[in-house]
């Protein structure tokens, strides 16, 4: 691709307009109708990647087009198409086994049914903050919490919600998640002091949820007939949480988890061998929407780059700071609002890194608080965008709309506003 197609326009606030029309078609009318299966969220993306190619000038349709389809085929794109194929092949293929109803049966027997909820979200904070990983959590997760959902008569989005909040707790936190590496590499400063200053901030926030939930499960009752547990079904399960606790790539995790289910599944007779390249090819196809959105999404935001729309952000955030408390709440709008634009935490946060630390230095933020706010902020908008990669896998794994996941988000927005109020409050005082 030429140099001049790769390099961003000059700011320009109407380069952000395919983000608004994207947000009009499918959230607000979505809203308006009060149904969020009315509009699909493929349409929304199609009609805002063509206002996205329309609206870029000074190129052909076919260069314009050409650089549309580079932002879709971006690595990290790529990356998560292979994460959906291979997540989509272990779901379907362990549902069909029997490996999620036996992993249910497990959780039912162990758990209270008071402490199921609390008991869920734990989990996934802390497999998330072994992993490193919101996707792998949710992955993880997710067909375990919906399985509980239909044997307990609760709410699919509610418990869809408590997995996807929890699994951005370790992605904040976890020193092994890419956030933090980038967070830390682009502030100058120690992993373990970005993490005792974040956990300052976002622990009082998990802790005020986890009440909730404790309190919100005393109305949680269990089937009173449990299946018993067929333990040789529960193995490929316990090999995908171990591995990924672990800190195993979350490809390999699986990889690991598609081959040990087909094992088992021949072994307990829960498949025959076609029965299991068949269930598979179910679940890869499962994931042709997700699949679709992601590459247009890519694409899309691709354009909004290049066409400027994240150069404005940040000539307009950092025009008018005059104090250290300005300086902070600048460092999170950018980071927020480049999260809005990229739909990925992690290069959001590598996009304005250099100019948060600039700022932060400039007027003498702690560099442990800016990267904590880099990180937190990020993680914030990435939990509640419909389009971003976590909130489609944990839709599509659920079979819900991601807007009815969202209203859930329980953990992601009380963490935003605790993350707020360290910058209003001053707080931790001794990072301040």
């Amino acid at each position: 691709m030429n140099d001049d197609l790769t390099q961003p326009h000059k700011a320009s606030f109407w380069a952000l307009s395919p983000l608004f029309v994207f947000l009009g078609v499918y959230v607000v009318t979505s809203i308006i109708v009060n149904d969020f299966y009315k509009v699909p969220i493929t349409v929304a993306f199609l009609i805002a990647s063509a206002f996205s190619i329309a609206i870029s000038q000074g190129k052909s349709i076919s260069e314009r087009i050409a650089h549309f389809s580079g932002g879709a085929a971006n690595g990290n794109i790529l990356l998560m198409i292979w994460i959906f194929i291979l997540a989509g092949a272990f779901a379907q293929s362990a549902k069909s086994m029997g490996a999620i109803d036996a992993t249910v049966n497990l959780t039912l027997h162990i758990l209270p049914d008071n402490l199921l909820l609390a008991g869920l979200f734990i989990a996934s904070c802390f497999i998330s903050l072994s992993v490193g990983t919101s996707v792998g959590t949710i992955v993880a997760l997710t067909p375990v919490a919906v399985g509980i959902a239909q044997r307990t008569g609760l709410d699919v989005p509610f418990i869809t919600a408590i997995v996807a909040g929890g699994a951005f707790f370790g992605d904040n936190l976890s020193f092994i998640s890419d956030t933090t590496i980038a967070a830390t590499k682009t502030q100058g400063c120690l992993m373990k002091d970005k993490f005792k200053v974040n956990s300052m901030i976002v622990v009082p926030a998990a802790i005020l949820v986890l009440i909730y939930y404790i309190f919100a499960g005393l109305h949680v009752h269990s089937p009173s007939e449990i299946t018993a547990i067929h333990w040789p079904k529960v193995v490929p399960y316990l090999i995908v949480l171990g591995t990924a606790i672990a800190g195993v790539n979350v490809m390999v995790v699986l990889i690991l988890g598609i081959l040990s289910t087909g094992i088992t599944g021949l072994i307990t007779g829960g498949f025959s061998f076609f029965g299991w390249v068949g269930s598979m090819g179910e679940g890869i196809s499962g994931m042709g929407e997700l699949i679709i959105i992601t590459l247009m999404a890519g694409g899309m935001l691709e354009m909004i780059r290049f066409n400027g729309g994240i150069n404005y952000i940040i000539i307009k955030l950092t025009k008018r700071i005059n104090s250290k408390r300005g300086a902070e709440m600048s460092i999170a709008g950018l980071v927020g609002f480049a999260n809005l634009c990229t739909a990925n935490n992690t290069i959001a946060i590598i996009t304005v890194g250099g100019i948060a630390k600039d700022i932060a230095d400039r007027f003498g933020v702690d560099k442990r608080k800016s990267a904590s706010i880099l990180d937190t902020f990020s993680c914030l908008i990435q939990g509640i965008i419909p389009y971003g990669a976590q909130m489609l896998m944990a839709a599509s794994l659920a079979a819900v709309s991601p807007l009815a996941i969202i209203k859930y988000l329980y953990y992601p927005m009380l963490m935003g506003i605790c993350a707020l109020l360290s910058i209003l409050f001053r707080y931790p005082k001794r990072y301040s």
